[in-house]
């Protein structure tokens, strides 16, 4: 077995894997919050059951115009 870190493979489909991973793993979690289904992981053998996390709101404050600004 190679010993190597997966970032080093030669196979260009091998060093892109963890990211191709980690997107898909979004993707699945996006479902879940949208369909309000449970994520099953397995960690070191033992079966869970992940509930779906609520969509984090993200805002944007727009700078306010100074007081008295005729714009």
């Amino acid at each position: 077995m190679n010993k190597q870190p997966i970032e080093l493979a030669r196979d260009a489909d091998l060093r892109l894997t963890h990211a191709a991973l980690r997107r898909a793993a979004q993707r699945a979690h996006e479902l879940a919050r949208q369909t309000g289904t449970a994520i099953v992981v397995s960690r070191q053998g033992v079966i869970e059951h992940l509930p779906p996390q609520p969509e984090r709101a993200v805002t944007v404050q727009e700078p306010s115009q100074p007081y008295g600004d005729k714009r």
